[in-house]
């Protein structure tokens, strides 16, 4: 088994600790903060996987790049690559739409 452990802080200056453990295909990904002890969206561990060190306590920068590395072939990573490709599409169609309700408005207003 491989494991990735960090500290990292929260919005409000808690502490949580972040893990990743890797055995086999599969990627076990924990967060002590509620969110993550629910099973439920966890910036702590989104930021980590997307490589943002900013809430980083633990001394392992080091260890957040080869976080890449332990999701390759594994089950989060395949997950963690349709959000990914829908938020980039999403991004798309936002600022598309941002445009368009511009131009609508111009076009009402002569």
């Amino acid at each position: 088994m491989q494991r990735l452990e960090f500290i990292v802080e929260g919005s409000k200056g808690d502490e949580y600790e972040v893990s990743f453990e890797r055995e086999g295909n599969n990627l076990d990904v924990f967060c002590t903060c509620a969110a993550g002890e629910n099973g439920l969206y966890c910036k702590h561990r989104f930021a980590l996987m997307d490589g943002d060190v900013g809430a980083l306590l633990s001394e392992n920068e080091n260890d957040v790049a080869a976080l890449k590395e332990l999701m390759k072939g594994t089950d989060v990573e395949a997950a963690y690559n349709d959000v990914m490709s829908l938020q980039a599409q999403y991004d798309e169609i936002h600022t598309r739409l941002k445009a368009a309700k511009k131009i609508l408005a111009k076009a009402m207003y002569r």
